[in-house]
């Protein structure tokens, strides 16, 4: 665990989202970095495509890692 420095107008991004979203402000930019992650490891997944990696890793220990990301996710 450690201390990002983000902008003032991204912590207010987050916490908009994170309560319209009913998560906290640092699950919410987890969240975000995950899916950021993805895209930039898979520029050819849709949106749509990443958020099913994500529910198909949120059942595995551990959740999705850099090595699952830069492989296209694990699929069940």
């Amino acid at each position: 665990m450690g201390i990002v420095k983000i902008s003032d107008q991204m912590h207010e991004n987050l916490r908009i989202a994170s309560t319209a979203l009913n998560r906290s402000i640092n699950a919410q930019a987890e969240h975000w970095l995950r899916i950021g992650l993805l895209a930039e490891t898979n520029p050819d997944l849709r949106y749509s495509d990443i958020c099913q990696m994500l529910m198909r890793t949120a059942s595995s220990e551990g959740g999705l890692t850099l090595a699952d990301a830069m492989a296209g996710g694990v699929h069940a």
